[in-house]
């Protein structure tokens, strides 16, 4: 947790370090040292164990708790993406999180046809034993989490899981904390802000086995939930409509899988069901491409030249790391190490792919 929750430090950093450097101790240990250097002025100071410590009680006293990737309940196939959070938060029956699920979203200022269809999609998914995952919003959202709350609801959310956000959907995460479950990346107490909603929308699709999209526009922040499903490998349904339904429709006539109603998800998910894996019994290995438990040891520092090759052929526009390793002729590991300078730093953006850019 102090880890995960320390500035500049995202999920694919997170797993980064934890390959570089063996255990989170170890990591912490280096994070003050590598951050300075990726400045050369600043430091970055890792969040203490006072700290996680007071998040941990306060989530216990709001009836809360934190799965970490691995441990029962943490979704099986959230775990499988690249930047899949290190820690979730869960409010309610955390259990849900282990059976399959499925994802409906759509418009936030949706007309009453589209409520209609969104909460009688989720009825049948519910019947059909699948939970149903949509992002708490007003309109497509809420009418998906009212219509699986008997059978089983999840929401993603964008703050804290104690956040109630938007007000007018308070009933609705009262009756989700009680009957369905809460989930969300950031720390209890966090207001949501508009750069959170990326980052949960690819956790709404990550939970997902696939993502329905009902009435959206040809904008809609719906359509970036789709965007992360088909980067994931998820199947993505739409609902076909009238103009306002434009985002739908543009997704359709890029592959999307038609949808009028629950069953065609269904039958089309249902080898996916049917083969989906019982919760982990012990803890998953960290996603690597290396056994980093076994990498031998090596200096965690690398001089300033290498420092200023790697920022000379960094940009705005994400490079491959392996692109980076033939052009400045430096081993894979120290390549490795000046980027989590400059990722500390908070110089360097990692991106899905395992690419790089200047922030």
């Amino acid at each position: 947790m102090r880890l995960c929750r320390t500035e500049t430090i995202g999920p694919i950093t997170f797993y980064a370090m934890l390959r570089r450097f063996g255990s989170a101790r170890a990591a912490l240990d280096m994070v003050s040292q590598l951050a300075r250097r990726g400045e050369r002025s600043q430091t970055v100071t890792p969040v203490t164990r006072a700290a996680a410590e007071a998040e941990l009680a306060a989530l216990s006293r709001a009836g809360a708790r934190m799965i970490c990737r691995g441990e029962p309940f943490y979704p099986s196939a959230l775990a499988a993406i690249e930047d899949a959070p290190p820690i979730l938060s869960v409010l309610g029956r955390a259990e849900l999180l282990s059976r399959p699920m499925v994802a409906v979203v759509g418009a936030r200022n949706a007309s009453a046809n589209g409520r209609r269809i969104s909460r009688e999609l989720a009825a049948s998914l519910g019947e059909g034993g699948i939970v149903v995952a949509s992002g708490l919003a007003r309109g497509i959202d809420a009418a998906a989490h009212l219509g699986a709350l008997n059978t089983g609801s999840v929401a993603v959310v964008a703050g804290g899981v104690d956040v109630v956000y938007p007000e007018e959907n308070r009933g609705l995460h009262e009756a989700l904390a009680r009957q369905g479950a809460i989930l969300a990346e950031l720390p209890l107490g966090t207001e949501p802000q508009a750069r959170h909603f990326p980052r949960r929308n690819r956790i709404i699709s990550g939970i997902a086995l696939g993502v329905v999209v009902v009435e959206a526009a040809a904008r809609s922040g719906s359509l970036i939930t789709a965007r992360c499903a088909l980067d994931q490998g998820r199947d993505v349904f739409a609902v076909p409509g009238d103009p306002r339904c434009r985002g739908c429709n543009d997704l359709l006539r890029r592959g999307a899988i038609l949808t009028e109603n629950g069953e065609d998800v269904l039958s089309q998910l249902a080898a996916q069901v049917r083969d989906a894996p019982p919760p982990p019994a012990r803890l998953a290995p960290i996603p690597t491409t290396t056994d980093w438990h076994r990498a031998e040891p090596t200096h965690p520092i690398a001089d300033d030249n290498g420092l200023d090759m790697v920022l000379e052929r960094l940009g705005p526009t994400p490079v491959a790391v392996d692109e980076l390793v033939r052009q400045c002729h430096l081993s894979a590991a120290a390549v490795a190490t000046l980027l989590l300078e400059l990722e500390l730093a908070g110089r360097v953006e990692r991106h899905p792919g395992n690419l790089v850019s200047l922030r």
